[in-house]
């Protein structure tokens, strides 16, 4: 494997950067110093990216950016996939994790659909069908009284985060979502990511790591995280609108009433969210088609 072709960390981020723009060369030392990537390396120290090594790092990118995973159920995952052995502690003579290598094996395929932004039904390694196939967070269809009476259901309750639990430090947080941790600060400082305290630490959910993401493409466009705060704003009234509305079966204090609740609320948010794209195409309306 000495002589196979290979890459240095400059490369493979000019590789991967038209495909995940946020991605940098601390990102990919960070992946690194977690356990998820082990490079080979020369005898003066310099990272050596094989085949394997980028498919990989493709993959663990692509659960970030798609489906919101922590690095620790990502590497969970494929160490599963792997029998348990820990990234790096592999036999190959190159160091690449066996589990990569068994991607790298033409026979070894399925077919399945790959994540969100692959080519569908694409074959892919045998060890990555389980991964591709499972749904990360399934929410389920709102139970409302509009099924009740025939008329549009929302397909998705926005309140619902589904099964999947997220819980990333700040360092994490700051990587998924492809900002600085100065950046992430000041998003806290304007009241748009709060974190968990536990014990000298604090953590942060999916809620955040998604207000981060999306935080993060704003910043790019110029727009600063202050002018950020009229979303908190409106996310705030509406919060204290709903609240007001499911109060009465709040206070009745059963279980039947507290699950009638919910399902209101998730109806309710569901009409407010289809409410609010129309009244802002209303809006935009000379904007968005000219003339």
């Amino acid at each position: 494997m000495a002589d196979a072709p290979h890459l240095s960390i400059g490369e493979v981020l000019s590789l991967l950067q038209d495909e995940f723009p946020d991605v940098t060369i601390s990102k990919i030392r960070f992946l690194e110093s977690q356990g998820l990537i082990d490079p080979e390396r020369t005898p003066s120290g310099y990272r050596k990216f094989y085949e394997a090594d980028i498919d990989r790092l493709r993959w663990i990118l692509t659960q970030q950016r798609e489906h919101f995973l922590p690095l620790k159920v990502i590497k969970d995952r494929l160490e599963a996939a792997n029998g348990g052995v820990p990234v790096g502690d592999g036999d190959d003579p190159a160091r690449e994790p066996a589990v990569v290598a068994a991607a790298t094996r033409a026979p070894a395929t399925v077919s399945a659909s790959m994540p969100a932004g692959e080519a569908p039904d694409q074959p892919v390694p045998i060890w990555m069908a389980d991964l591709v196939r499972e749904p990360v967070a399934a929410a389920p269809v709102a139970s409302s009284s509009r099924a009740r009476r025939g008329t549009k259901v929302v397909p998705i309750d926005p309140l619902d985060q589904g099964p999947t639990s997220v819980s990333l430090t700040a360092a994490e947080l700051a990587v998924a979502a492809g900002i600085d941790e100065p950046t992430l600060r000041e998003l806290e400082r304007y009241g748009l990511i709060q974190g968990r305290p536990m014990g000298t630490d604090t953590f942060y959910d999916g809620d955040a790591l998604v207000i981060a993401q999306r935080s993060a493409t704003f910043l790019q466009h110029g727009i600063e995280a202050r002018h950020l705060r009229m979303f908190k704003v409106s996310a705030e009234r509406e919060a204290g609108f709903l609240e007001q509305v499911v109060m009465p079966l709040l206070k009745q204090r059963n279980p039947a009433a507290r699950e009638q609740a919910v399902a209101l609320l998730g109806e309710l948010a569901g009409l407010g969210q289809e409410l609010r794209a129309a009244l802002l195409r209303s809006n935009l309306r000379e904007h968005l088609h000219p003339g």
